[in-house]
């Protein structure tokens, strides 16, 4: 079983209180989220039913009704007696051209507007984390490099870029950042594998990664947020690239 366990400030932000409104969908994206992203590792249990709906503010009744959600969906499974519990299982990895399609659907301004808000949320929480953190709060960012550069396939290199601008927005301390990354992600996290096969490609982000976390290590809230915002607009222009060979 492939361990992944996010920061705590990440998983903070996950098991935080959902808005109010439509409760059982709310609990089903938060969580799908999570899954979708490997902030949730594969085969992890989650937390009773009680502790969790608690933890996220609704009533056992909607996260049962959540949960009865993300198991049709694939995403969580249900094991009875005892050890049992519900059980994190992650999507296979869509097919190429399955994504090639999906990226089809989007125009290149599409694009273009979705890199601007990426680049955005990232190049804050850089700026934030900056001014907010130690070193030692850093550490899990570290393990996420390290991560990517063992990481051999595309989709599970794609899904370790994403938790890192994740675990960046909470190195920033702020738990709303960090929730508009997971969604982010989601939306655009599993195109990436489609420019993720390059090995070369895989080291320089690894190495732009290593530039952002120091400079955040420094203190230097304008270099770091300069840097997240380039790694951030790189990533985009490779998938306006690709969009237009299609």
């Amino acid at each position: 079983m492939r361990e992944q366990q996010a920061g705590a400030g990440a998983r903070r932000a996950i098991f935080a209180p959902v808005d109010s409104g439509a409760r059982v969908e709310a609990v089903v994206r938060r969580l799908g989220d999570a899954i979708d992203l490997g902030l949730l590792a594969d085969g992890e249990q989650l937390p009773g039913e009680t502790e969790l709906a608690g933890r996220l503010g609704v009533s056992t009744v909607t996260l049962r009704e959540a949960l009865m959600a993300l198991r049709q969906q694939g995403l969580v499974t249900t094991r009875r007696g005892r050890g049992g519990g519900s059980f994190v299982s992650q999507p296979e990895v869509p097919a190429e051209d399955r994504l090639r399609s999906r990226l089809r659907g989007w125009s290149t301004e599409e694009l273009r507007d979705l890199g601007d808000h990426w680049a955005a949320l990232s190049g804050a929480a850089a700026r934030l984390a900056a001014d907010r953190t130690e070193a030692d709060d850093l550490l899990q960012l570290w393990r996420t490099v390290d991560e990517l550069t063992q990481a051999q396939d595309s989709a599970a290199r794609s899904r370790v870029y994403g938790r890192f601008h994740v675990e960046l927005a909470a190195a920033a301390q702020s738990a709303r950042l960090t929730r508009e990354q997971v969604a982010l992600q989601t939306e655009v996290g599993a195109l990436l594998c489609l420019v993720f096969g390059d090995d070369t490609y895989r080291e320089e982000v690894a190495d732009r990664h290593r530039s952002v976390i120091s400079a955040v290590q420094d203190g230097a809230h304008e270099s770091a947020g300069a840097l997240a915002e380039r790694c951030v607009r790189e990533s985009t222009a490779r998938l306006i690239a690709l969009r237009l060979t299609l």
